[in-house]
């Protein structure tokens, strides 16, 4: 009992010591809600889903002052299921984001597991906030690969193994270029990843540009998307547009599809709430694959500045005739820590 005790103080004199020296920052969402989804070909299921308007998560960043304006920083963030309790991003400890970095006037550098710049531009512009029943990457790709088995949808927002350099901000102007090292023996391009994104961001204007180019893992497919969207404010409304274009070939140089997405939506405060709603379209540009149009309502309601409730609706239409067809609603609570 005594040797426990010990221990105890030894590890908490340890923290205590680390703490001085590092600032440690404990964050998390918690996100929960009712779900109702069916298609033209399958009957409606209801169930409970999490992370729904954000994905569920706990996460330590912390900061060092290592003097002369330059920091060390880091952030572990793990992604969890709140109504099973499970692990999130395929049962990884820290999935959502893992990275050590350098932090000073020359701007960021971080090395680990990222988002892709292509996903924070998208994530920016869209008024449903990559989330809720509107979700922009359920028809954009935010890494220039489609989902397995489909031809729309983001593939993986995240990238493994990255070098990412975010720059200063310069009276609104920034920019972030990240490579993902495809660790495939023999091969430097298998599996490689590399994206950019820049914009401008001052006053009622966000304006952002991005590209990424992606081989997959096998090597024999190379994806790359061309993104440009904005989001103006007039103070009632906030209007966002968005325009990428895709295209992918093997490695030997065939084009095998070609595509382009749009999307307008508006965001609008009502009292302690906002109103949100967007209209996806999905051109196929090869025989492969099919058009499809979606379109999506919401609204979230401020409980307080951490807390809030949402409800969605979305659906989405594939052509030609007989293209499945899917609708999705949602509700529920989110508290951000």
């Amino acid at each position: 009992m005594n040797k426990t005790i010990i221990a105890l103080a030894a590890l908490a004199a340890v923290c205590g010591s680390a703490a001085a020296q590092t600032n440690i920052t404990i964050y998390g969402v918690a996100d929960v809600g009712l779900t109702r989804s069916d298609t033209s070909t399958t009957e409606a299921v209801w169930g409970l889903g999490s992370g729904i308007q954000s994905g569920s998560r706990i996460g330590f960043r912390g900061t060092e002052d290592l003097g002369g304006g330059l920091s060390a920083i880091f952030t572990l963030e793990n992604g969890y299921n709140i109504d099973t309790g499970a692990l999130g991003q395929g049962g990884r400890l820290f999935g959502r984001q893992a990275f050590v970095g350098l932090a000073g006037g020359f701007g960021t550098v971080r090395f680990g597991r990222l988002d892709t710049p292509l996903h924070r531009a998208l994530d920016t512009i869209d008024p449903f906030g990559t989330g809720l029943a509107g979700d922009i990457e359920s028809v954009f790709t935010a890494n220039g690969l489609y989902a397995a088995g489909t031809d729309i949808g983001a593939e993986n927002v995240r990238m493994d193994n990255t070098i990412n350099y975010a720059t200063p901000n310069f009276g609104g102007f920034s920019a972030q270029i990240a490579y993902g090292f495809g660790e495939v023996a023999g091969s430097t391009s298998a599996g490689r990843q590399l994206g950019f994104s820049g914009g401008y961001a001052a006053g009622p204007l966000t304006a952002l540009v991005g590209y990424h180019d992606n081989n997959n893992a096998a090597g024999t497919a190379d994806g790359k998307t061309a993104f440009v969207g904005g989001v103006y404010d007039l103070k009632v409304v906030k209007l966002h547009a968005a325009y990428a274009n895709n295209e992918s070939e093997t490695s030997a140089g065939v084009t095998t599809a070609k595509s382009r997405d749009a999307m307008l939506g508006v965001s609008a405060p009502v009292g302690p709430g906002t109103v949100i709603a967007s209209y996806l379209r999905h051109d196929n540009r090869t025989g492969a694959g099919a058009d499809a149009d979606k379109w999506a309502l919401g609204y979230t309601h401020a409980l307080s500045k951490r807390t809030n409730l949402y409800t969605s609706y979305g659906r989405l239409n594939r052509k030609p005739a007989g293209a499945v067809d899917t609708s999705v609603f949602n509700a529920g609570i989110r508290h951000r820590f």
